[in-house]
């Protein structure tokens, strides 16, 4: 099947205040000749404002299901509508949004868990606005978990350059030695493994894991969390025959020769990853779920709601989220010998 015949990709509407539309749009600008299709879980007068607002020649059209999205795609950008209308003012996020942002996720996981979406791609929400209408979740990974029965996961950054996975998301750094523990990363391990193999046609990954210290604890100068906790959980994954190398200090780990030797960095707590991949591939990094019963991606940035509506937000980190969420589901689909998408075993 070619990426216009497959079915369609959910899109979510994310904060509707911030840039999630307008890359929407750019996205559907790129992709409508080629694809990968998909369809956008929104509100069609939102998204028609907005392409008005900014000028921008993107015909918007409703459609009642999911199946009626790829043949539209090349005309037109094809919105699933939610069941209220928005209107969100660029850069001004309401809690009053917070409903639709959520059940606009809601869908597209259910969607592409019963195989008429082909795999979730999110955009960015305002978790400052969710919280003040009470939503519970850290995030969005921890939500999709839930939505898919409470399963472990686990956050991987992509970009051309590199892979990272905060093996500690977003905990204050002097939590993460109390929070890091041999359990904690042999689990994640496995998860990564697993995933690169079936999501990423790796057939034996090799995984590096950064000390928590400077220079990886220095033979326990600085620090014996190396000794304690990292040591011996990748003693156990060696045993279970996984590739892995570590602990490396993390000054050293990233540049351009040290990052040929391995397919995933794996890092102990969130600044660790994310600042060498954002150095490296700010525009085109896409955030992976790893470990759900379904493809999950998104662009690897916030709402930016200072510069919302302006038309100036790139749209290079949704078009490459679209395209390796279309690219992963076409190999769990390939995989699960052409079963529904959303069935497919997750990572």
């Amino acid at each position: 099947m070619t990426a216009l015949q497959r079915p369609p990709l959910a899109i979510t509407m994310g904060e509707p205040a911030g840039i999630g539309g307008e890359i929407l749009l750019a996205a559907w600008q790129a992709l409508a000749a080629t694809g990968p299709a998909f369809v956008a879980l929104d509100d069609p007068d939102r998204l028609t404002r907005l392409a008005a607002g900014l000028g921008w020649p993107v015909p918007i059209r409703a459609v009642a299901s999911p199946g009626e999205a790829v043949a539209v795609f090349p005309r037109a950008l094809p919105v699933l509508p939610l069941s209220r209308s928005v209107e969100a003012t660029p850069g001004r996020p309401e809690p009053r949004h917070a409903p639709m942002a959520l059940e606009s996720i809601e869908r597209a996981v259910s969607l592409t868990r019963a195989g008429e979406t082909a795999a979730v791609v999110t955009n960015p929400i305002q978790k400052s606005t969710l919280y003040a209408a009470g939503f519970r979740f850290p995030g969005h990974t921890e939500y999709l978990a839930e939505l898919a029965g409470g399963c472990r996961v686990v956050m991987m950054l992509v970009g051309p350059s590199l892979r990272v996975v905060p093996l500690t998301i977003h905990v204050a750094l002097a939590a993460v030695p109390r929070i890091l523990n041999p359990a904690l990363i042999v689990g994640q391990g496995r998860i990564v493994a697993r995933a690169l193999r079936s999501d990423f046609g790796i057939e034996r990954p090799r995984l590096a894991f950064a000390g928590l210290n400077p220079h990886a604890g220095e033979d326990g100068a600085m620090g014996d969390e190396e000794a304690r906790l990292i040591v011996p959980a990748l003693a156990s994954l060696r045993a279970e025959g996984i590739d892995v190398r570590g602990p490396l200090p993390a000054d050293t780990m990233f540049h351009v020769h040290a990052r040929s030797r391995y397919d995933v960095a794996l890092c102990m707590y969130h600044d660790q990853a994310l600042i060498p991949i954002k150095t490296l591939d700010f525009d085109e990094g896409v955030n992976v779920t790893l470990g759900l019963p379904f493809v999950r991606t998104s662009p690897d940035h916030g709402t930016a709601l200072d510069i919302a509506g302006k038309g100036v937000a790139r749209p290079q980190s949704l078009i490459a989220a679209i395209r390796l969420a279309a690219e992963t589901a076409e190999r769990r689909h390939a995989a699960a010998g052409g079963a529904d998408p959303g069935s497919a075993a997750g990572g």
